[in-house]
């Protein structure tokens, strides 16, 4: 049978940068492996920048969204029915930030896939400087996807003081709490650079499998979720980096949590990845010029006064 593994982590916590670095790991042991981008958005910006990976040992797929949850979970089964007979040896699943983890496991135990799959291990990549206030929906889903992990992978460490990644350890008790979850994290947290992660390291994490944990399920989690897209936006690196900085530091905005997308600048592609306390901008070899805000309760139509874009054409 072909083992699923889960990446999983809210929004901005580094999914798509351990993906990257598990992937070519697992290659390098001589794995056949699927990388299944499913995203709730109608672009799916992540699944540009594994574009690198492509080759003899490594393909991608794609599930976008721009559908009901109902849909989507639909999209989600026919998508991985279509990969049960190409001869993976794993599939690498890395789904939204903001994604309900009981749909994986409810997924995987459908048939006819638990005749094809079985889930192999629940990732959960969690930001060492995790905010100490989030929003109720925020902290259960932090909760919920490390509620199941089979380890839970510190990102930033070595940008985050002791005393932050120790504030991070005290908020995950707390979202725990609220969701009347008893089970213990500390001995499957893994809190350390990721450069120096060791091949001991990865035979944990590939060893790591989940561990289901009983929780209370909030209802409608991800209805107060909402992404802002815009194509074709035609700005300089400057201008850009000035219009996402001002959009991030205006509260009539809403609750920003994360804006990624790409630049096109001249013969080059710069990625994008900025939150309210970082901004990174780098160059990558593909890219498509989309730009995505998400966050809760956004301003829709006052985010687009930045960027002088009224509605989205697909």
């Amino acid at each position: 049978m072909v083992k699923v593994d889960l990446i999983t982590g809210f929004l901005g916590s580094g999914k798509s940068t351990f993906l990257k670095k598990y992937a070519s790991y697992l290659i390098g042991k001589g794995e056949h492996i699927c990388i299944l981008e499913n995203d709730f958005g109608a672009v799916n910006v992540d699944m540009l920048l594994m574009q690198d990976l492509l080759g003899e040992h490594c393909d991608l797929e794609m599930v976008a969204g721009g559908c009901d949850k109902d849909c989507h979970k639909r999209r989600f089964k026919t998508k991985l029915i279509s990969m049960g007979m190409r001869g993976f040896d794993r599939v690498l699943i890395e789904p939204s930030g903001i994604f309900d983890v009981d749909e994986f496991f409810d997924t995987l135990r459908e048939e006819p896939l638990d005749q094809w799959y079985e889930i192999g291990n629940v990732i959960a990549v969690v930001d060492a400087k995790l905010p100490d206030e989030m929003s109720e929906n925020a902290d259960y889903l932090l909760a919920s996807e490390v509620a199941g992990a089979g380890v839970i992978l510190f990102s930033k460490v070595q940008e985050a003081t002791e005393q932050e990644i120790e504030r991070t350890k005290a908020h995950i008790g707390r979202a725990m709490q609220r969701i009347k979850c008893g089970r213990q994290l500390a001995d499957v947290m893994i809190c350390k650079d990721w450069a120096t992660l060791s091949e001991e390291d990865y035979q944990k994490i590939m060893a790591s499998g989940y561990k289901p944990a009983d929780h209370v399920k909030l209802s409608g989690e991800q209805d107060g979720f909402q992404s802002v897209y815009f194509l074709n936006l035609g700005m300089t690196e400057e201008k850009m980096r000035q219009t996402v900085s001002a959009v991030l530091q205006d509260a009539e905005c809403g609750k920003i949590f994360r804006v990624k997308g790409f630049i096109r600048k001249e013969d080059k592609w710069l990625e994008l990845n900025a939150m309210q306390d970082a901004m990174t901008v780098k160059e990558v070899e593909k890219g498509q010029e989309v730009l995505i805000v998400i966050g809760e309760e956004l301003n829709e139509e006052k985010i687009r006064t930045y960027f002088g874009q009224k509605e989205l054409t697909l």
